[in-house]
Order: C-alpha cells, then sequence, then structure tokens
C-alpha cells in the first residue's frame, strides 16, 4: 500500500508535465495566430497612416488607414485609395481613370465633358498656377487624384496622373484616431 505522500508525489508529477504542455500549447497558439496576422497584413491587407489634411474630411490627420492590395486594376471613380510617394503615404480620391478627359475650369471639375457634382466635397475645385495643363487625358494604366480637401491638397493638379503601380491599394477601413 502506498503512502499518502508517495501518492501527492505521483500527483505532483503528472500535473507538471500537463501544465507545461499546456504553457507550451498557449505559446504556439499565439506564435500561430500572430504569424498569420503578420502574413494576411504583409501581403493581402496593409495600413498606413494619413499624415496630412489633404482629404479632409473623409480620412483626418492621424487616421489609420486599413487598404486592400490586389484591386490595383480595378479602381473606380470616387475611391479612396493609398498613394506611396516620396517615402510617405497618404489618401487621395480617384476622379478619373483611363481614358477619360479631365478638365477644371472656372466652374469647377469636369469629367468626360459633364460638371461634377462631389457633395461630399466643400470647396471649390481650382486650378494650381503650376501644375499640369487642362484638358487631359488619362492614360492606359493610369488614375487622376484629388484630395477631399481642395484647397490644401497636392494631388494629380501638381503632380499628373498617377501610375495604378505606383499605388499601395484601395481603402477598405478608416479607424479614426483619437487620443490614441
Amino acid at each position: 500500500m502506498e503512502s499518502s505522500m508517495e501518492k501527492a508525489e505521483k500527483r505532483v508529477r503528472t500535473v507538471k508535465p500537463s501544465l507545461l504542455t499546456d504553457i507550451l500549447f498557449l505559446l504556439l497558439k499565439t506564435a500561430s495566430i500572430v504569424l498569420v496576422l503578420l502574413l494576411i497584413f504583409t501581403f493581402l491587407f496593409g495600413i498606413a497612416r494619413q499624415a496630412d489634411a489633404s482629404m479632409a474630411p473623409a480620412v483626418k490627420d492621424g487616421d489609420l488607414l486599413i487598404f486592400f492590395r490586389h484591386m490595383k486594376n480595378e479602381y473606380q471613380p470616387r475611391d479612396t485609395i493609398v498613394l506611396g510617394a516620396a517615402g510617405e503615404e497618404r489618401a487621395g480620391r480617384v476622379v478619373a481613370v483611363a481614358g477619360d478627359e479631365v478638365d477644371i475650369t472656372d466652374e469647377g471639375l469636369i469629367i468626360n465633358g459633364a460638371l461634377q457634382q462631389e457633395q461630399e466635397i466643400y470647396q471649390k475645385t481650382e486650378r494650381y498656377r503650376k501644375g499640369v495643363g487642362f484638358p487631359l487625358t488619362v492614360p492606359q494604366g493610369e488614375v487622376f487624384i484629388l484630395g477631399d480637401n481642395r484647397e490644401g491638397a497636392a494631388d494629380s493638379r501638381i503632380y499628373g496622373c498617377v501610375k495604378q503601380e505606383d499605388t499601395l491599394g484601395k481603402v477598405m477601413m478608416i479607424i479614426r484616431r483619437r487620443g490614441i
């Protein structure tokens, strides 16, 4: 017959390996989840921080943008996309795609001969003194980008059309930064 001390030692021996196994299994699960999220946000989605007010009020300075990397050839007018220019990432709105004729007159933004009624834009769209000449036709594989904050945005009115391959992706979600 076993003494009570021997029984207690057996229980301790059986508990220790199972506790250690559980901790290792938990660490393995955590590492797997982190690896999967890392792969997803490296190859499928991306995260960028808006560094200026060029897209206000839709995207404010400091907002986090989650974008989908694999829709570069499917941009449509009104899509918000992430541009990677001069080492920084920022958002812009597609207003014209390949084959569209863009003009900015005293009346405002004209795409393919039609004056655009942009209800979410609160300022008049005007030409910049230094920048591209209008009217212009958007070349194949490129898009024309404007910021929603038309008075202070550095956009296609200055640097011209943007090659789709130079964009990072289409914005899927905006996370407002409130005191983070």
